[in-house]
């Protein structure tokens, strides 16, 4: 696979230079691996949670060049990946000295972490959030339903993010147990399979130190957690592409349709061409706001928005058109392309959906206007 900085000097440090080499080391492990079973343990032995799990600064770019070659080798690692960061990000942004003693256990890999959010009736609407946290005696009761969790079954913490009752700014984050007493775990099963689930709370009980941060916090954390993490989902969306594009063109090159070889065609050229033009697109945009969001103090949201609708889309259409490209073969289950084609649709939507992301830039243009 292709995971160079040098192409590109202006985006990146020689740190990153260092850990472009570490994770193309670290790829065949990844591309070994059958499906989701093996990746957690994959990312710990590889030492890749560090990246967002860090000890020291966000390293977005960092973070970018994993995800990258994630996405083109096991897009149920890379999932895994980003979610331990979503589920730790609170604890170190916010989290009491004793909740960020146990950040070393996740960066190690020997835990595995969950963000609990979206509701069967809040998903981008984050302010509907109904799971509600009761102050009782010591602590508190939260009670509510949370959907599309990635990581539950094989994480031991959640961050949930609750309403507290009464409370003139509710929203609040708790660092909670997945196997406290009222805590059920529901398996989901995706179009592309990675740990997954629903999670039902009723009446658990936690310490008042299970609170993240004050109560109030839980909107402004939540929205960091994403805002820290979205434009690295177009980076996953980058080498999802580039892996449906190396494929196309192995298969093109050497397969035959009346007596020449398919690579030999125009309109097959032409196809690779879009495809080619949409991927350098979307890393270029994806590396702009990386970039920008480390290195200047400035508020990024337009591009973060701008890189993850980009790349997002743009790798949609490179792999629809691998599939187009291999016929048949490309729909069969188990064809390569056909596991993108199902592993990108996802990128579409979580982290904030490809309509989300326009309506913040729409704004966004309109405000500058005014």
């Amino acid at each position: 696979m292709q995971l160079s900085v040098d192409d590109l000097p202006m985006f990146f440090d020689e740190r990153h230079r260092l850990l472009a080499a570490r994770l193309r080391a670290a790829a065949p492990r990844f591309l070994a691996l059958e499906g989701e079973e093996g990746a957690a343990e994959a990312l710990a032995g590889s030492g890749l949670f560090d990246l967002v799990v860090p000890e020291g600064a966000f390293d977005t770019r960092g973070i970018c060049l994993a995800r990258e070659m994630l996405g083109y080798t096991n897009a149920a690692a890379d999932s895994i990946f980003a979610v331990q960061g979503l589920g730790t990000h609170a604890l170190g942004a916010a989290g009491s000295s004793d909740q960020r003693s146990v950040l070393p256990a996740y960066r190690r890999g020997e835990r595995i972490a969950a963000f609990a959010l979206t509701e069967p009736e809040a998903g981008s609407d984050v302010a509907a959030i109904a799971t509600t946290a009761v102050l009782d005696g010591h602590g508190y009761r939260l009670t509510g339903e949370k959907l599309f969790i990635s990581n539950l079954g094989i994480a031991d913490h959640a961050t949930v993010i609750a309403r507290v009752e009464g409370a003139d700014k509710p929203l609040t984050a708790f660092w909670v147990p997945l196997d406290a007493p009222g805590v059920t775990v529901r398996p989901l099963t995706a179009i592309a399979p990675h740990p997954i689930g629903a999670l039902s709370l009723v009446n658990v009980r936690v310490p008042v130190s299970a609170r993240i941060g004050e109560v109030g916090q839980g909107m402004r954390l939540a929205l960091g957690t994403l805002d820290a993490f979205r434009v690295s989902v177009g980076a996953a969306a980058v080498g999802m592409a580039r892996r449906a594009l190396d494929e196309a063109i192995d298969f093109v090159v050497e397969r035959k349709q009346f007596g020449k070889r398919l690579a030999d065609q125009p309109l097959v050229q032409a196809l690779l061409a879009d495809m080619v033009v949409d991927l350098d697109a979307a890393r270029l945009l994806v590396l702009r706001a990386a970039h920008k969001k480390d290195t200047t103090g400035e508020r990024v949201t337009t591009e973060v928005s701008i890189a993850k609708l980009g790349a997002t889309e743009a790798a949609q259409r490179v792999i629809d058109s691998a599939v187009q490209l291999f016929g048949g073969r490309g729909v069969m289950a188990g064809a390569i392309v056909e596991h993108l084609y199902r592993a990108i649709r996802p990128l579409r939507i979580y982290e904030g959906t490809s309509e989300i992301q326009r309506t913040i830039i729409g704004r966004a243009l309109t405000q500058e206007s005014t």
